[in-house]
């Protein structure tokens, strides 16, 4: 089995935020006010409370921060890990403020974490976990549909939340939004489809589209498009294993996956959907078929690749290992994967970072959209559906009247077919990645001082947020 490393931060995670934010704000125009206000979370509760578990009690530490309330409600997911603490959550909920600004979606942002590994926990004492966690963000007034609105990450997923809204639910029996506290939800409790696969799309949808440019791609010596470039991703989990999907199914090679615990890789390629039923029937990647175990799980970063995604956690790729890194192209699925400090060994390489606080703001998009289903009541593509199919078939039997010509069986039913809520979101978060990132290369092309997609990230979402600010014509 692959040895685990533990590797310590270079420093804090909230303090590599406010380094990315402070390089950053050199070239923005605002006062230094509301530079500071936009920089340091708003609020932090930190908590603590007792949950029935293993015929005792145990005492569990957890955390919600907001950190700008330049708008409402504010956004970000839960994490349940033993790693939680108040600088990563603080750390997140910024990073969560510049991601909803850079993607354009109408939040503040927000994380929460609870500090436990919920893999030492059964189903209901999970649960129990999760309901009281929920009752102390209510008692505090940290939830609800146009305060604050968590959704999955590290370690949580649909059943948690579908645990959340419930009960919110229970405490707000009159408030008719409220299927809007949390997204995230299963499809039977408000939820969108197309959620669960959302942000391991949208990374998708951001390296297809900066590839997609003949100069971009030419400059990492790549030729244009996904098919045929060699992709290694850290992290199986939600994130990690929908990218490595989409990535396969556009014609990547996936020649290296790690796990917390494994790591494998394959000249020939390697299936996802083969390597995540391995994963779950036998708790690692070591011994499967056609593949080579590494001796540690995080030598995985270091193999040669075209596409490197980190989908795992923060500091990952570190002052240690940076100059070991072979790739072309860094996609950080994960949140601050690459420290700062890592960052300038792989900018002086040539290395080109697409950013976190863009490339995984696919998961809340995808929320944004949940939310309006929730407050809106109907689900996208109700309306219009049919109407659409019928629309295409008339124009589709016009034509072959007119022409004498018929359509195959496959070629109607790709034509006719209306937009369901599936093909809604997948086609609203397609736009919203390539608009996004090619702001952030207008960003970077008006000032010839920014070198890196990061800062240009940056510069784009605080731009943003102080636009907010001084339209509210008064200082928050």
């Amino acid at each position: 089995m692959a040895k685990k490393l533990n590797l310590q931060r270079e420093n804090n995670f909230f303090d590599d935020v406010v380094k990315y934010f402070d390089n950053a704000a050199k070239y923005v125009k605002a006062p230094v006010g509301i530079l500071d206000q936009i920089k340091y979370c708003n609020s932090v509760y930190r908590m603590k409370f007792p949950v029935k578990v293993k015929g005792g009690y145990e005492v569990i530490e957890a955390y919600r921060v907001e950190h700008s309330h330049h708008k409402l409600p504010t956004k970000g997911g839960i994490r349940y890990s033993e790693h939680v603490n108040q600088d990563e959550v603080m750390a997140l909920a910024a990073l969560m403020t510049y991601k909803c600004s850079i993607v354009d979606v109408p939040f503040g942002g927000a994380k929460g974490g609870v500090k436990i590994n919920p893999r030492n926990y059964s189903e209901d004492e999970l649960e129990r976990i999760t309901r009281r966690y929920t009752s102390e963000l209510i008692k505090k007034n940290f939830i609800g549909p146009g305060i604050d609105v968590p959704a999955p990450d590290y370690g949580t997923g649909e059943r948690e939340m579908s645990w959340i809204v419930d009960t919110y639910n229970t405490f707000n029996m009159s408030e008719i939004n409220s299927l809007g506290c949390v997204t995230g939800k299963p499809v039977g409790q408000g939820g969108i489809r197309g959620r669960r696969e959302a942000t391991g799309l949208g990374v998708f949808y951001g390296v297809r589209q900066y590839l997609s440019d003949t100069a971009r791609a030419k400059k990492l010596g790549l030729s244009t498009g996904i098919a045929g470039k060699t992709v290694v991703v850290q992290g199986l989990g939600n994130v990690g294993y929908h990218a490595a999907k989409f990535f396969y199914e556009s014609g990547a090679i996936i020649i290296g996956i790690g796990e917390w615990n494994s790591a494998i890789v394959s000249k020939n390629g390697i299936k996802p959907d083969e390597a995540l039923a391995y994963f779950k029937q036998h708790g690692t990647l070591d011994g499967l078929k056609g593949t080579k175990t590494l001796k540690s799980n995080l030598q995985v970063l270091e193999e040669p690749c075209d596409i490197l995604i980190p989908a795992a956690l923060e500091n990952q790729i570190n002052n240690e290992n940076a100059a070991r890194i072979k790739t072309k192209l860094i996609a950080e699925a994960a949140n601050g994967p690459v420290t700062p400090e890592a960052e300038q060994i792989l900018l002086k390489k040539g290395t080109v970072i697409i950013p976190d606080i863009y490339l995984n703001a696919g998961g809340v998009t995808v929320s944004y959209f949940e939310w309006l289903k929730n407050l809106s009541h109907v689900r996208f593509g109700r309306l219009e559906k049919r109407y659409q199919q019928n629309m295409n078939n008339n124009l589709i039997d016009a034509i072959e009247s007119s022409t004498g010509k018929k359509l195959s069986k496959a070629q109607r039913m790709m034509i006719d077919h209306g937009a369901d809520e599936k093909d809604l979101v997948y086609s609203g978060l397609e736009d919203t990645m390539i608009d996004s990132l090619e702001q952030m290369i207008e960003t970077q092309s008006q000032n010839k001082k920014i070198t890196d997609l990061r800062t240009a990230a940056f510069v784009t979402a605080i731009n943003k947020i102080v636009v907010s600010y001084e339209k509210l014509g008064v200082f928050p």
